[in-house]
């Protein structure tokens, strides 16, 4: 059409035509822009804007775009397990007890400060068995630290409940919020088989001494069980809703090599695994337990922040624990660049939620 024909027509056909025009003559210039390019002549257009093609990322970059990641992290929630000694000889163990180092009280008090400084709301301490050393006062001195001095939202132990006495709930109660103890069975001579075996104790009618303490106490009482080949085909349902936990941590049978597995590993838990489709199974046999948590294998591998013996952060990315440098030599931001941490998979998991027991309004 003629510009000229434009006054014939009425207003708003007038104006249609123009904006088709000029669509037509923006068209065209971009293309002249794309076509001229290799000259780099200055050909800007308004609303316009040259993007260029992304390089390919390398091997390299993909683990400095990781590290860069892994270097924001916070370490919101740490498993400090501070020693690898146990009275138990549970066959799928992935922590097994290849040196008895504990750091010194101080060290280890030292350490904390700093997680707590780097963000740290949450600590667990595990083992190994906790209260082997020094008979819990250990732990317990560190429990009172972290709540009263470095006033932690949420302190917690996870144990095999055997070592626990009455006295140290006296002592040291007031300032845990969570203790979980490890039950996988609720029938002996499987508890036996799987190694939680301890002469003439009874490890499931100690479970339920250790429950009304925590009622006496005012602590949050978890169960922790670990799904494997001897305990997979049980019924729990009963016996976990009398004991009522707040939760009931529910893992699939992980192999760590060189821990449970494979050459120099002081367990061999290939007898104990079970498939994804085992585990589901269990699960929903006991869909209707309401404080159920389930972690399968591909959960738990990369969602935990983990601190060893020598306070070095364990990367499981590969199937194996390789330790970064310890907190205490390198500091906490540096050291956690090498954790193998997922924080959308912990987030995923529900490794945050209520842990202070102030918060859990709990009827003990």
């Amino acid at each position: 059409m003629h510009l000229g024909a434009l006054g014939r027509l009425p207003l708003a056909g007038a104006l249609a035509v123009a904006r088709a025009v000029l669509s037509a003559l923006r068209e065209r210039l971009g293309a002249l822009c794309w076509s001229l390019a290799p000259l780099s002549l200055p050909l800007p257009l308004p609303g316009w804007r040259r993007v260029s093609a992304p390089s390919p990322a390398t091997p390299a970059d993909r683990r400095r775009e990781r590290e860069e990641d892994d270097a924001s992290l916070t370490p919101t929630s740490v498993n400090y397990h501070f020693t690898r000694q146990c009275n138990y000889k549970c066959g799928f163990c992935f922590h097994t007890a290849k040196t008895s180092f504990v750091l010194p009280l101080e060290e280890a008090k030292r350490g904390l400060a700093m997680l707590k400084e780097a963000g740290m709301e949450k600590i667990n301490f595990s083992g190994g068995e906790p209260f082997l050393t020094d008979r819990g006062e250990f732990v317990g001195q560190l429990v009172q630290f972290c709540k009263q001095e470095l006033k932690l939202p949420s302190v917690s132990i996870v144990s095999n409940g055997s070592l626990i006495r009455e006295r140290w709930f006296k002592k040291y109660g007031e300032y845990l919020d969570i203790l979980a103890i490890s039950c996988d069975s609720f029938d002996e001579d499987v508890n036996i088989l799987i190694g939680r075996g301890q002469g003439k104790k009874n490890h499931v009618e100690n479970l339920h001494k250790l429950r009304q303490w925590c009622r006496e106490y005012a602590v949050a009482f978890k169960i922790n069980s670990v799904i494997n080949r001897f305990n997979v085909e049980e019924d729990m349902n009963e016996q976990i809703k009398a004991l009522n936990p707040v939760r009931w941590k529910v893992f699939q049978c992980l192999l760590i090599e060189g821990e449970n597995s494979g050459e120099g590993a002081l367990r061999e838990a290939e007898k104990f695994v079970i498939s994804d489709e085992d585990f589901e199974q269990f699960l929903d046999r006991h869909k209707d337990v309401s404080c159920l948590v389930p972690e399968s294998n591909q959960k738990m591998r990369d969602s935990y922040l983990i601190l060893d013996e020598y306070m070095r952060f364990l990367n499981c990315r590969n199937g194996r624990k390789e330790p970064s440098k310890s907190i205490l030599d390198v500091g906490v931001e540096a050291a956690i660049k090498f954790s193998g941490f997922d924080e959308m998979m912990f987030l995923q998991r529900g490794g945050k939620y209520v842990w202070s027991k102030a918060d859990m309004k709990l009827d003990w």
